[in-house]
């Protein structure tokens, strides 16, 4: 019965997102690979100094896996300054272009081909890339079914009621997974839509009036607005 209350809940969630705000069509990107390197980019970092850096790499030409296994580390740091962390990313993106050179041959389309979780232990051996980077590649770049789980996701969720118990990156994840079907293209959206709802409304302090999931949101019936 409690399983059945939550996958309710989660669909009403996405329902009242979608009719709040409608399609968010996210990643904002032109291929997969500008994606897989937004997804490092944008760690610890606003989403436009990750665009910045990015648009750094296209007006060098190095938006591609050759050009930065190409490019001396210092010289990929100059490029995407403006995201922050400059040096370590630009380590972390030579990792992620050496494993798709090595591995792969550049052929991001071959990826979709690789079983999601024998993919996500790859991607996870690369230097620099943690679950939520993984599973935004997986995601984003080569349309596969990971929910992925970011400080958006949790902070909603918790205020809503929904943590689980187990308060890992894991144990968030199973809270989608296990009770929505796994379709990349509804994953794609329902993250995307919290992530517009946490920048919206839902922030750190929050403008819970104005929230669309108010009426089912724990946190606002606890603040004594109501």
């Amino acid at each position: 019965m409690e399983s059945e209350r939550i996958r309710q809940l989660l669909k009403s969630i996405h329902r009242r997102l979608t009719s709040a705000y409608g399609l968010q069509f996210w990643w904002p990107a032109e291929e997969p690979f500008e994606v897989m390197v937004g997804a490092i980019l944008t760690q610890s970092a606003a989403w436009s100094n990750a665009e910045k850096a990015i648009t750094n790499l296209k007006a060098a030409w190095a938006l591609s896996p050759q050009a930065i296994r190409r490019l001396p580390v210092s010289e990929l740091a100059r490029i995407i300054y403006p995201c922050g962390y400059y040096n370590a990313k630009a380590v972390k993106l030579k990792a992620l272009a050496d494993w798709l050179g090595n591995h792969y041959s550049d052929d991001i389309g071959s990826l979709s081909a690789v079983d999601i979780n024998n993919l996500r232990q790859q991607l996870l051996s690369i230097h620099g890339i943690g679950p939520e980077t993984a599973d935004s590649i997986l995601l984003y770049a080569v349309g596969k079914p990971a929910f992925v789980i970011d400080a958006y996701t949790r902070r909603i969720t918790s205020r809503i009621g929904l943590a689980p118990e187990d308060n890992s990156y894991n144990g968030y994840q199973r809270l989608f997974t296990d009770n929505l079907t796994a379709d990349a293209g509804l994953f794609n959206e329902y993250h995307a839509l919290l992530v517009k709802l946490a920048k919206d409304t839902c922030r750190k302090t929050p403008f819970c009036q104005q929230c669309c999931l108010n009426d089912i949101c724990r946190s606002y019936k606890n603040s004594g607005w109501l």
